[in-house]
Formats: C-alpha cells, structure tokens, sequence
C-alpha cells in the first residue's frame, strides 16, 4: 500500500484497518510512523491532519495520535536531587 506525505508508509491508515489491535501495538506503529515522517513535514500538523482523517472514536490509534499531540514536560533535575532516587 502506498502512502502519501503524511502517512509515507500507509503505516496509520493500515492500524485502523487491523481488528482487534492493542494499545501496545498501535504505539510500535506510531513510533515506526514517526522515525518514517518526512523532515519537512511539521509532525504536530501532521497528527492532526491524521486525526481529522482516521480518528475514529475508541480505537487505540486514536488514543495514541492524541497523546502524541501533548509535548512531553521533564524538569531537568540538577544537584543532589539528580542522584537521589
């Protein structure tokens, strides 16, 4: 199958099409998407644009297009707080 510029791989547009697919394997797919998504290609707009074309309700690749649209928060933990667990 053949994709277009926001799914090169047809990689998204085939979860969906997969019965019975867990949340497990729909994020191996969305991390394989994205190690595939063009560099000029913003991944944000990207994610929306996959949405607004797949994002059928209760389906796990849903799920995991929605997380990948909350950037990751980490505070940066510097002095003796860095080497306590």
């Amino acid at each position: 199958m053949k994709g277009d510029a926001l799914d090169p791989k047809a990689l998204i547009a085939e979860a969906y099409r997969i019965e019975g697919i867990s949340l497990e394997e729909c994020r191996a797919i969305f991390l394989d998407w994205a190690l595939s998504l063009p560099e000029s290609e913003e991944p944000r707009a990207a994610l929306e644009a996959l949405l607004a074309r797949h994002g059928t309700p209760g389906h796990p690749m849903t799920q995991v297009l929605a997380e990948g649209r909350t950037p990751v928060l980490r505070r940066r933990r510097g002095g003796r707080a860095a080497r306590r667990p």
